[in-house]
């Protein structure tokens, strides 16, 4: 926020996770939102994924490049109607190349070919979990986008404690890799309403950029 009395600083919040605040400028945001709303119309369009126990997360899912489902990924909508997932843009594989050059000095060996876009509507939340279905150990690459959220960063053991609260705005890049890639993470809560009112968007935008390690 350009009012604050002190800047946000970038953070190490455990030992290969890195918090940078306002990392995407303003444009950048809008462009992406735009892009979003794009990524997530049928077909192979945002959903909410069932879970093999019966329940259902809140929040609603679109992939790109590969399609998530508890616990895989597929070049389909396998637990949906079976639609070809859309492909991983180019501008978010720019992306994942800058934001974990900026995180740690020097690109990911890999290239970055999945998306996860996740929307935080009204009560929305994420439980503790570990981004743990790909073969590769790149970092995960976190862009923020919308209403402010709670981020906690726990160990990568146990679901419980320790863990770290961030708060994380519009625009912030959260990056984890080397030891705290299989680190458990979720998002508690968001905070309705505090979106930033020119980007045009109600509840938040979360982008995860992994790297699979699949082929086919």
């Amino acid at each position: 926020m350009s009012d604050e009395l002190f800047p946000r600083e970038r953070a190490e919040i455990a030992p290969g996770a890195v918090h940078l605040p306002d990392w995407l400028a303003p444009d950048a945001q809008r462009r992406l939102v735009a892009a979003c709303r794009a990524w997530a119309a049928p077909p192979a369009g945002m959903r909410t994924v069932g879970m093999p126990g019966g329940g259902r997360m809140s929040v609603r899912t679109v992939g790109l490049g590969w399609h998530w489902y508890p616990y895989g990924y597929a070049r389909t909508v396998v637990d949906g109607g079976g639609e070809p997932v859309k492909p991983f843009p180019d501008v978010l594989g720019r992306l994942a190349h800058d934001a974990v050059t900026a995180a740690f000095g020097a690109p990911a060996g890999e290239r970055y070919d999945i998306a996860l876009v996740n929307h935080y509507g009204p009560g929305a939340s994420m439980g503790l979990h570990r981004d743990a279905d790909e073969r590769s150990a790149a970092p995960v690459v976190s862009l923020s986008l919308g209403d402010t959220c709670v981020f906690r960063f726990g160990n990568t053991a146990t679901r419980t404690r320790p863990w770290t609260d961030v708060e994380l705005r519009s625009g912030d890049l959260f990056v984890f890799g080397g030891p705290a890639r299989l680190a458990y993470h979720g998002v508690p809560r968001t905070r309705p309403g505090t979106a930033p009112p020119d980007l045009g968007l109600t509840g938040r935008l979360n982008i995860t950029l992994r790297v699979s390690g699949l082929t086919g």
